[in-house]
């Protein structure tokens, strides 16, 4: 049974950090893609990061680039997303994907075969 266990959020002022986990059962995150999504109240769950399979590439939004890492510890089979100068209008649940037909982490949300529960950030102003 494949599960995905997101956490690390919180609530946090603008200009903090936070490190989101994402522990990986059932599946190895060495051979999928994957991907951190956000969900703000009433709007689509929105591409964020994306590593792929490899490890070698990782892929950012625009509005997170800079601020943002995506990585993975193969060891713990957990996949992570470092968080800095936060800002309002991150505030959101974050998921993260897996992907397995994927060479490389895509922005689309319905490429993903596997979810988490998410997990709430909140940033305050």
């Amino acid at each position: 049974q494949v599960q995905l266990v997101e956490s690390g959020g919180g609530l946090v002022q603008v200009g903090g950090s936070l490190r989101l986990s994402c522990a990986a059962s059932g599946l190895t995150v060495t051979s999928y893609s994957m991907g951190w999504f956000r969900q703000a109240p009433g709007k689509e769950r929105d591409f964020v990061a994306g590593l792929s399979w490899s490890g070698d590439n990782t892929y950012y939004a625009d509005s997170v680039k800079g601020r943002f890492t995506i990585s993975r510890d193969n060891a713990k089979n957990t996949v992570y997303l470092q968080m800095n100068s936060l800002k309002a209008e991150d505030t959101a649940v974050y998921y993260c994907g897996a992907g397995f037909r994927l060479v490389a982490p895509s922005p689309e949300k319905y490429e993903y075969d596997y979810w988490g529960q998410g997990t709430q950030v909140t940033v305050s102003s």
